[in-house]
This record gives C-alpha cells, sequence and structure tokens, in this order.
C-alpha cells in the first residue's frame, strides 16, 4: 500500500489480495535463486496483470533479487528501477514487460513452449522446470488469451500454471457489468486441467498443495481459478471497484493495518524479517541450482547449447550463404526459404512456425518435424489462425532464451500482432516477424490483403528493425542480419518474383547503390523492395535520355540512420533531386526524398502486376515525375 501512497499512484488493490498467494509461491514453490536470477534452469514467474506490480517489486525486495527498500520508495517515479508496470530488462527479475493485458499470459505460453522443445533435445538435466503466470479478469477477457489458451491446450503444456485470479472487480465496476462467461469451462474446453480452488486465497497450504500439484501434471497446462478479494483486508474498500486504480489514501492505509496488526509507519519492514527471508530463499535456491550446474555440465559445455543460449549460429553459420545470379527472378517470400534451409543445421536455437500459412510464408523448415503434444522437440509450429497468441508466444520464447524464433504471416495481419511486436521492440525480445504479400502486388484478394499503410506503422515503432528486401540476395543477407542483430526485426517479403538487381550489400548498412552513373549526377531514385527493380528500369531510360542517375535500395530506415553522417551523404548527397518509389503509403518518405511515388489510399482486386501498373508503379510513372522534378 506504502508504494502507491507516496507515489500518489497505482494499483494495490490485487496486490494486497494476492500477497498471500505471491508469498507461497516465492518463499516455497518457484524454483530460483537471487543471486543468480537468469540461470537457465529457474522458474519462470510472469505477473499478467503487470498493473499489481508493486507485488512483485515486494516480493523481489523481500526475497533479494536486485531490489531495496529505496527502490519501492520510488515507485513509479522518473529514473526508478520499479516502474508502473514490469519492465524486462529494466528491473532484474522481471521476465517479460506486461501491463497490457493478456499479454504476459501469452508470454506465459511461449516460455513453457521454449522449456519443452529444449528439454525434449537438450534432455531433462539441462531443462527441467515450469512456467506459473497470475492472470485476471482483464487478461481473460482480452482476445489474445483466447488464442494463446487454446494453442496451449493443444500442445498439451503440463509444464504451464495459471493462477486466475477471480477478484469479480474491473475498474467500470463487477465483472457481472460485462462478462458472464464461465472461464474454468472455457479452459477445460481447451484441453486444460482446471482447478477450482474457491474462497482461498488467504490459505497458504491450500495455495502451495494445489501449484505443487500442477507442476505434477505433465500433459496438460493447469488452471487454477481463486476466488479472491480485492483490496483484502482494507475495511473500507475490499471488493469494491474503487480499490482497483485509485491510491488509497493516507487513513485507508492506516485502518488497513490496523486490521493487519502491524505499525502505521511508511514502509515497516523489520530487518530481521527481511533477513531471515532473504535467508530462506537463499538458501532453496542455491542448492537448486549448485544441482542443476553439476547436471547439466556437459550439456553446457556443448557449442549447440551456447549457440543456442546466444541466439546465434555455430562457428562459420554465414561462412556460406546461397547467392543469386543478376538477372535471376524469385519472390523474396521464397528466397527467406532458401535461407532457412541453408542455415537450419548451424543455428540451433532457430524455431519457426507460420499461422496456418506455412507454404505461403517460406518459413517451413523442411529438415524438422512440427511442434505437437506428442513431439515437443519439433522445430517448426503449426500456430494456426492466431496471428496475435502466435506474437506474443514468440516472445516469450526468446525472453525465455535458448531459442530465436520465426514466423510468418500475411504482412496486412501485423494488424493483428501490433501490441505483441511493440512488445518484442520495448523489451529486446530477438524474434523476426516474416510479413509477406507485401503490397497491392497481392492482387485478386483486393484492398482487405493489400497493405497501405503498414510499413508506415511499423517504422514508427521504436528498436524495432524493419527490412524490406529489393530481392533474393539482399532477403539471403537480411536472414544473416536477424541472426546477428540484438533485438527484434520484421522482414517485409514479397508474393511476386523480383529480378535480382542486388548484391545484397545495402543490407548491412541500411542503404547502398543498386546502379550508378559516372557522370555528374542529376537525379536519384530510391525505393525498397521491389520498387527498386521498377527504379532500375526507369534510370535506364532516364540515363538513355541524358540524365544521370543513381538507384539506391534502402531496405532498413533504422539502419541506415544509425550510420555515420559521411556513409549517408556518400549515398544521398545533398543538392541532388531524389525521388522515391514504394508500393505503399508515401507518409515519413519526405524526410529522404522530394518527390514520393506510392499509394495514400485502398488498392482493388485485380491482378497483381495490374493495379501495380494502374496505381502508378511503374517506370512510366517514375520517368514523368522525374522530368517534372528536375524542370
Amino acid at each position: 500500500m506504502d508504494g502507491p501512497l507516496a507515489a500518489n499512484s497505482g494499483h494495490q488493490g490485487a496486490a494486497i489480495a494476492l500477497a498471500p498467494l505471491a508469498h507461497v509461491l516465492f518463499s516455497r514453490v518457484l524454483k530460483y535463486d537471487p543471486a543468480d536470477p537468469t540461470w537457465p534452469d529457474r522458474d519462470r514467474f510472469v505477473l499478467s496483470n503487470g498493473h499489481a506490480s508493486i507485488l512483485h517489486y515486494t516480493m523481489l525486495f523481500l526475497s533479494g533479487t536486485g531490489l531495496e527498500l529505496d527502490d519501492l520508495k520510488d515507485f513509479r517515479q522518473w529514473g526508478s528501477v520499479t516502474p508502473g508496470h514490469p519492465e524486462a530488462g529494466h528491473t532484474v527479475g522481471i521476465e517479460v514487460t506486461t501491463g497490457p493485458l493478456g499479454q504476459g499470459f501469452a508470454n506465459a505460453v511461449g516460455m513453457a513452449m521454449a522449456e519443452r522443445n529444449l528439454a525434449a533435445r537438450f534432455g531433462s538435466a539441462a531443462q527441467n522446470h515450469h512456467t506459473f503466470v497470475i492472470a485476471g479478469d482483464g487478461c481473460m477477457m482480452e482476445g489474445i488469451s483466447h488464442e494463446a489458451g487454446s494453442l496451449a491446450g493443444h500442445l498439451g503444456l503440463g509444464n504451464l500454471t495459471c493462477i486466475f485470479d477471480n477478484n469479480h472487480i474491473t475498474i467500470d465496476g463487477p465483472t457481472s457489468m460485462s462478462t458472464g462467461e464461465d472461464v474454468g469451462a472455457r479452459f477445460g474446453a481447451y484441453g486444460w486441467e482446471v482447478v477450482d480452488l474457491g474462497d482461498s486465497a488467504n490459505d497458504l497450504d491450500v495455495m502451495e498443495a494445489a501449484l505443487e500439484a500442477s507442476r505434477l501434471q505433465t500433459e496438460k497446462p493447469t488452471l487454477l481459478v481463486l476466488r479472491s478479494h480485492i483490496a483484502d483486508p482494507s475495511p473500507d474498500y475490499m471488493d469494491k471497484a474503487a480499490a482497483h486504480g485509485n491510491p488509497f489514501k493516507a487513513d485507508d492505509v492506516a485502518r488497513t493495518k490496523a486490521v493487519l496488526g502491524i505499525p502505521d509507519e511508511p514502509f515497516w519492514s523489520p530487518a530481521e524479517l527481511v533477513g531471515a527471508y532473504r535467508t530462506h530463499v537463499s538458501e532453496r535456491g542455491t542448492a537448486e541450482r549448485s544441482a542443476w550446474l553439476e547436471a547439466s555440465r556437459e550439456v553446457r559445455a556443448t557449442p549447440e547449447w551456447q549457440a543456442s543460449w546466444n541466439a546465434t549460429g555455430l562457428d562459420g553459420w554465414d561462412s556460406d550463404l546461397p547467392t543469386y545470379e543478376m538477372g535471376d527472378s524469385v519472390a523474396t517470400r521464397k528466397a527467406i526459404q532458401k535461407a532457412l534451409d541453408a542455415t537450419y543445421d548451424m543455428i540451433p536455437g532457430l524455431i519457426s512456425g507460420s499461422a496456418d500459412l506455412s507454404g505461403s510464408n517460406g518459413t517451413t523448415l523442411s529438415q524438422t518435424s512440427a511442434m505437437t503434444a506428442a513431439d515437443p522437440g519439433g522445430r517448426y509450429v503449426h500456430y494456426g489462425i492466431r496471428e496475435h497468441g502466435m506474437a506474443a508466444a514468440m516472445v516469450g520464447m526468446a525472453k525465455h532464451g535458448g531459442l530465436l524464433p520465426i514466423s510468418g504471416t500475411f504482412f496486412v495481419f501485423s494488424d493483428y500482432m501490433r501490441p505483441s511486436i511493440r512488445l518484442a521492440a520495448m523489451s529486446g525480445a530477438k524474434v523476426c516477424f516474416v510479413l509477406t504479400h507485401d503490397s497491392v502486388g497481392v492482387g485478386e484478394d483486393g484492398p482487405t490483403h493489400q497493405p497501405v499503410e503498414h510499413l508506415a506503422a511499423l517504422r514508427a515503432i521504436p528498436d524495432l528493425h524493419v527490412v524490406r528486401p529489393a530481392d533474393g540476395n539482399e532477403t539471403i543477407q537480411a536472414w544473416a542480419d536477424v541472426v546477428r542483430h540484438d533485438g527484434p526485426t520484421a522482414l517485409i517479403l514479397s508474393r511476386q518474383n523480383i529480378r535480382v538487381t542486388t548484391d545484397g550489400s545495402a543490407i548491412a548498412r541500411g542503404a547502398g547503390i543498386v546502379i550508378d552513373s559516372d557522370r555528374a549526377l542529376q537525379l536519384i531514385i530510391i525505393g525498397t523492395g521491389s520498387e527498386v527493380e521498377v527504379g532500375v528500369d526507369a534510370a535506364t531510360r532516364l540515363s538513355d535520355a541524358g540524365i544521370a542517375t543513381r538507384v539506391v535500395s534502402l531496405p532498413s530506415w533504422d539502419r541506415f540512420e544509425a550510420q555515420d553522417a559521411s556513409y549517408r551523404v556518400s549515398v544521398l548527397p545533398e543538392g541532388v533531386p531524389v525521388i522515391s518509389i514504394e508500393a505503399g503509403g508515401t507518409f515519413g518518405w519526405e524526410r529522404y526524398a522530394d518527390s514520393s511515388i506510392g499509394i495514400d489510399r485502398f488498392g482493388a482486386s485485380a491482378p497483381g502486376a495490374l493495379v501495380l501498373d494502374r496505381l502508378g508503379i511503374n517506370a512510366d510513372h517514375i520517368v514523368e515525375r522525374a522530368n517534372e522534378l528536375l524542370a
């Protein structure tokens, strides 16, 4: 209560009610060691209802996992390690970034998938742990929980336990105002083991027994339905919506402390109690970690284990990447398949998948079986039509460690994935989102399936590496770039064939010169993806007409912006007119171009080549606009 009170901001209601559960988890159940909170075989704990972050921070303080009392006093303040919602990489002991409801639940599903896959391939001496996640009413209402919950049941993730904090309260009031579903019955239909713990949120032994029993359930994920009472034991706010998002006043806190029988002083935490707590947790954790270090010694020494946990390749993994000859014609969605097949054996952490578009996305791994309940060691995941759950599970896999997840769907469906893509960027998860059918070149499926504004939307996400390769060679190099990059990447790939016009070198620095003139430059044509080929055709005509023209491929804006000024100027020298072409919205191109050809409207249903041509993505249009610009 004291953290939100000091900050005059925060959510103490759920945190108070779940304090007994958190105590049982951290002191009796979880396998973890505060001295090494990232050791690979620790149990994973996720607080999906991340608004109750003060609960997690309190347990990290009590257990001695990097937080001290001053950190709790700095709750939600500038520069503190106790932000309003848990942030992975920002606070020691936080596994994933949570807050948008349901995301943490889906991340936990991905973590459980990762543990089962690694255990199947490296053995139980290396991986044999459990994932526990607390989720609230809001998590269960959000659609992502339906997608991820169904996938977890289908895969039989017996190493996953979700405690459903069934407190019957949302911000607006009782949950009965907006839902009447039986969450337990829903999860039972998904194939989960469902245990109703009743009104036992203060019964430590009942909760401990249920949690330990769930660890023994190996064939199904477990949902523990816990009827809690928000703000219990507040005499003023228990079971009231006001307890959710409004920090208690000083008098409210004092009255609750009186019920608890503790002194009414801020952040009361007797040194003897804290010391005893930390000693108890540390002794358990040190013993468990030491046993694992001994049992897994041989596995951890293997190059395959080390490459997996570094999310990279074995030595020499990139020494023999395939290439295409100039003039070859290949869709970049086909080229990514060639890249994956060529490096599969050398990247042991690689795990691929698709949202029911395996044959279309180029993410199939021909050398492996599919991951199933019976074969958890398969390195290809059939996610089904669950784009949002897929993206969040990938983030969970990456933050678990040991895997480099890649998956595919149509680019237009990145709309379904955007919240998870954003959190991947925020948490630095090393994942690769393959997004194919990247323009109105999709053709007959029409405007609903033709991305227009999507490149601009992804480019706007900080710390997301966005790459739209110009051809097969850039695609091969883009895959190598994914493996080298320490963070999330979105690969934007074509449905249609594209003529090979580059050597792929533009990927490394975000932009590069494709063709140049030996005369003083008069014009630069700059583009991405399939439009680079169109730019090359236009440049040939302009050069024949006496206009000295350069063509630049700009596959990655973010990578190009990270280069030093001298390189950027060498590619785009000042004073030379620039015309851009991209089969999408022109928003943002003003930073590079004096004139932009694009598609600032929705597409049309017709053969893809015809749609591109009718909407001005052709060499004639470039020549026309170039002459206007030069005039």
